[in-house]
């Protein structure tokens, strides 16, 4: 492969990853909508979340075990289409049949989180084969394109929302789903890398502890995928509905903010950034302080801060573990990255779902209606804190699991 015919391929995959950013981050700006217009608990709203992450989740795995069954080429090229076919499901059935809303959202979630664990699983490592002299700045590059396009999504989204209207949900949608064909379209005629479907054999070395090292490694991006998505999907619904903000100030002053931090974050790694143990542990160690400041402010605007300051602190804990995987495991293949993508889409769907659960049951509970009458919230605010509490305990087990980390790899010298 040519060096021209890499950078045109890098920046094709760049550009699909922007262009699958909303399926990530549009659901979560719709669900405020979705609660008025279908009358969808946040239980069920965060099932969505938790169908949307499984989904991946299951693909992940899939790859993990009979990756070598699948045409890597194929599956990359076709992947962009998939997802337009799950939006246009999650837009159009819920604009005909509303009766049957919940069960076209639920439809168009499946479909359209295939493609997202394909992306997952296949992007990173094909980037990652690419012939660069900066391979760690690549990685961090190809995952602050999200945080661009995240922000991109809100900002589009939040004033169509706005100055178009709600009801209108699923032309916006049916925007985001025309993004990936031209993605597709280009992809069919980028020339791709070969890709190492399992490790290298010949450097296997130490097999047990080369197992061990990667489920470390997927214990801490499942750790981290926690801390970054539950706020990622709920920050919008918080500011709305605990911090009593208007959805459109919501979603800008918040959840695009969010973004920003996150995107800039990972900017900021790729031009400078050198000990990802490091920025791993500064990731988490902040998260777990914001998480607990978001759920102990009294004030709604340092509340919001801190919201949007974990856009900083979580923004590389998920690539920043794919980033230490490489360093410590060599010539892992893309069964490996599979099983990273696992342990991510298993944060990112147990935390959420656990956050929407927790705020169903507590807001109901005489105890709530107490606390939040001693401090001037309702049931609802008092629930909501009382989720965004808890989710601390991600990040800071994610700590301590780093300091055994740092120990055992240094011991391991694979």
């Amino acid at each position: 492969m040519t060096q021209s015919q890499a950078k045109r391929t890098k920046s094709i995959l760049y550009y699909l990853n922007l262009a699958m950013t909303a399926v990530f981050c549009l659901p979560p700006l719709l669900f405020a909508t979705f609660r008025d217009m279908y009358g969808i608990s946040y239980t069920l709203l965060g099932t969505l979340v938790l169908i949307n992450f499984c989904t991946q989740l299951g693909v992940d795995l899939l790859f993990s075990f009979f990756s070598t069954h699948f045409d890597l080429h194929k599956t990359v090229k076709l992947m962009p289409l998939v997802t337009t076919a799950g939006l246009i499901v999650y837009a159009l059935v819920p604009l005909f049949f509303p009766q049957y809303a919940v069960w076209g959202l639920v439809v168009g979630t499946v479909i359209f989180s295939v493609a997202a664990g394909l992306d997952e699983v296949l992007v990173s490592p094909t980037v990652a084969a690419l012939p660069s002299d900066t391979p760690e700045k690549d990685m961090s590059t190809l995952h602050s394109l999200y945080g661009y396009g995240f922000v991109g999504v809100v900002v589009v989204s939040t004033l169509f929302l706005e100055f178009v209207g709600r009801e209108w949900w699923m032309y916006l949608t049916l925007f985001w789903a025309a993004l990936p064909v031209l993605a597709s379209i280009l992809l069919m005629t980028a020339k791709l890398p070969e890709m190492n479907i399992e490790q290298n054999q010949t450097t296997a070395q130490k097999p047990k502890g080369r197992r061990k090292a990667l489920t470390l490694c997927v214990a801490c991006i499942f750790l981290g995928a926690c801390a970054e998505n539950t706020m990622a999907n709920w920050i919008s619904v918080y500011a709305e509905k605990a911090l009593r903000m208007p959805k459109v100030w919501g979603d800008l002053l918040g959840m695009a903010l969010f973004a920003a931090a996150l995107a800039l974050s990972r900017t900021f790694y790729a031009k400078f950034g050198k000990n990802i143990h490091k920025t791993l542990t500064f990731g988490m160690v902040g998260s777990a302080v914001l998480y607990i400041v978001v759920a102990l402010s009294k004030g709604p605007m340092l509340s919001l801060v801190a919201c949007v300051a974990v856009g900083i602190s979580a923004s590389m804990l998920w690539p920043g573990s794919l980033i230490f995987m490489e360093e410590n495991i060599p010539s892992v293949g893309v069964a490996a990255y599979a099983l990273m993508a696992a342990g991510g889409d298993l944060g990112s769907s147990i935390a959420p779902q656990a956050f929407g659960m927790i705020v169903d049951k507590i807001a109901v509970t005489n105890w709530a209606q107490a606390v939040g009458t001693t401090v001037s919230l309702d049931a609802e605010q008092v629930a909501f804190k009382v989720g965004l509490l808890l989710v601390a305990i991600f990040p800071l087990a994610g700590y301590f699991l780093l300091r055994y980390m740092k120990a055992y790899f240094r011991k391991l010298n694979i």
